[in-house]
């Protein structure tokens, strides 16, 4: 979710720049949709949010954040997706620069996913 682009590309993430797009090209219409954005306009976020229900009538969300920014350029070779262009607040590295570890402690869906094993040990 970039907020100078109105929350865009959000859900279709997956295929901003087109249905078979490469995370590459996702990345470069970004860069083309923020082109002469100021770097503290560029705030975004990853977000996930998994929905669960059950027979026993448990009918829930949990939600994932990781905010940041986006950069001009990309950065770095791990991770997938906009990795190279995100750079998680309070970061000096892109999420495709951080070793998996770090990128696990704050990754939008590890959050979701552990507060689903919260909600989840909860229930009966």
């Amino acid at each position: 979710e970039v907020d100078a682009l109105n929350g865009e590309p959000g859900v279709r993430s997956a295929r901003y720049a087109g249905d078979e797009a490469t995370a590459h090209e996702n990345n470069k219409k970004l860069l083309v949709a923020l082109h002469g954005t100021p770097l503290e306009k560029r705030t975004a976020r990853f977000r996930c949010v998994v929905a669960i229900a059950d027979a026993n009538g448990l009918v829930e969300t949990v939600e994932g954040i990781c905010n940041g920014a986006l950069l001009e350029d990309e950065r770095g070779g791990g991770g997938f997706g906009y990795d190279p262009l995100f750079l998680p607040q309070g970061m000096t590295r892109t999420a495709a620069e951080l070793a998996p570890e770090e990128k696990n402690r704050i990754s939008h869906r590890g959050q979701a996913l552990a507060k689903l094993l919260e909600l989840l040990q909860r229930e009966p």
